[in-house]
């Protein structure tokens, strides 16, 4: 049986509200030099999350946070950024790439495609 305060609908108890109308993560993960997959800190990810975090501020984006995160598993497109709660994946070599992911997608509420990762950059599900 399962515990009944566990198994409370969405259409009884709503979700609590969003810290963040946008959490931006960085991968920031350093691999060994000369690894075969590579990192995004090593492609340079740390400066961009910096800038991305300053440039944030500059601009007057309300509600978005941007922080740094571990490993995430997409190294061969580094640097990577994903944007929650919508789950948008992006590769960011620059801080132009940068200026326009927080231009187009965060403030104007669109999609930057020709920086986005799609299904086929996706390895297959293990197993």
């Amino acid at each position: 049986m399962s515990d009944p305060d566990r198994a409370v609908s969405r259409e009884t108890r709503a979700d609590p509200p969003l810290w963040f109308e946008a959490h931006v993560f960085g991968c920031t993960n350093r691999r060994p030099d000369g690894h075969r997959r590579g990192s995004c800190a090593a492609r340079g990810s740390e400066p961009l999350r910096d800038y991305m975090k300053a440039r944030a501020k500059e601009l007057g984006l309300q509600g978005v946070r941007v922080n740094s995160a571990g490993c995430l598993d997409r190294c061969e497109f580094g640097p990577v950024i994903v944007i929650y709660p919508e789950g948008v994946w992006y590769r960011a070599e620059k801080r132009e790439d940068i200026d326009e992911i927080l231009t187009v997608h965060l403030r104007d509420k669109g999609r930057v495609r020709r920086l986005m990762l799609t299904e086929r950059d996706v390895p297959p599900p293990k197993g």
